[in-house]
């Protein structure tokens, strides 16, 4: 695991963690030092934590609570995995509080992937909202998603595979046309039984995680280009405009082209979330 620092204070500390292990390299039990908020930007990996395991994909997040002790596993083979990990002090993770802590992870969710590219954004300095600011956005809207408890992981390795392998197909194929017959094909399983076991390994939908991932390329594109709001919607995989505006203002709380303009600087947009992280 290469772990490089890119920010850190009082609050926060923000590390860019990039891992190359693989199905060959055997896992071992390590313990989380702090509350922390990993959000998967590439790639796939298992956590094992307090007797669940998850399987992490791009867009999902790993919930670190201080003291708890966990193990990553690499089973399947990519082109390694990439996370932005933000670790929050004791102070900010009571204010934030507690109930969310023991999720463990926190799948692919619109309002929470925006947030991550936006913070991914401002680390390649493409944008004038602060990584502290990002971050202590995102750590906002993690308090806000209570502690639903985490449902233990009973699927087979196999099966587990075949749902991670669609995610990583999907991820790298959202801006064109994928449908639940193509993706169950694939996994050589009927459309019902692939549905039921995508859903119970990533945690969402295999139309919600395409969803998704088109809204997590449009928000990097909202974040750190310029190109028109129509032409992100459509290189995005969006075929209708008027569909991306509204699916990324529910995700986002902002439409489109407010979420650019609070990627340039203009707090006044995010002023309310940045009330709830303070």
């Amino acid at each position: 695991m290469r772990r490089t620092e890119l920010f850190k204070n009082e609050s926060i500390a923000v590390f860019d963690c990039r891992c190359e292990a693989g199905p060959h390299d055997k896992p071992y039990a390590e313990q989380h030092g702090a509350y922390s908020l990993s959000y998967v930007r590439k790639g796939s990996f298992g956590y094992r934590v307090n007797g669940t395991s998850h399987e992490m994909v791009a867009g999902a997040f790993l919930v670190g609570r201080a003291g708890d002790e966990f193990v990553c596993t690499h089973d399947h083979a990519c082109c390694g995995d990439e996370c932005l990990s933000v670790r929050l002090s004791p102070a900010l993770a009571e204010t934030i509080g507690s109930r969310a802590w023991g999720l463990g992870r926190v799948p692919p969710l619109p309002e929470m992937m925006v947030l991550g590219e936006l913070a991914q954004a401002s680390v390649n300095q493409h944008h004038n909202i602060t990584l502290d600011e990002a971050c202590l956005l995102l750590a906002g809207r993690f308090g806000e998603l209570g502690g639903q408890k985490s449902r233990r992981n009973t699927v087979s390795a196999r099966d587990r595979r075949r749902a991670v392998e669609a995610a990583l197909f999907i991820d790298a194929h959202a801006d064109q046309p994928i449908d639940l017959a193509l993706l169950a094909c694939n996994a050589g399983l009927s459309e019902f039984h692939f549905l039921r076991l995508f859903a119970g390994v990533v945690g969402v939908t295999p139309h919600q995680y395409l969803i998704r991932a088109r809204l997590r390329h449009a928000a990097r594109l909202l974040a750190e280009e310029e190109r028109p709001v129509t032409n992100v919607a459509y290189d995005s995989g969006f075929g209708d405009l008027s569909n991306f505006v509204r699916t990324f203002h529910r995700a986002a709380g902002v439409p489109p082209a407010k979420f650019r303009q609070a990627a340039k600087g203009d707090r006044n947009i995010l002023q309310e979330r940045m009330a709830v992280a303070h």
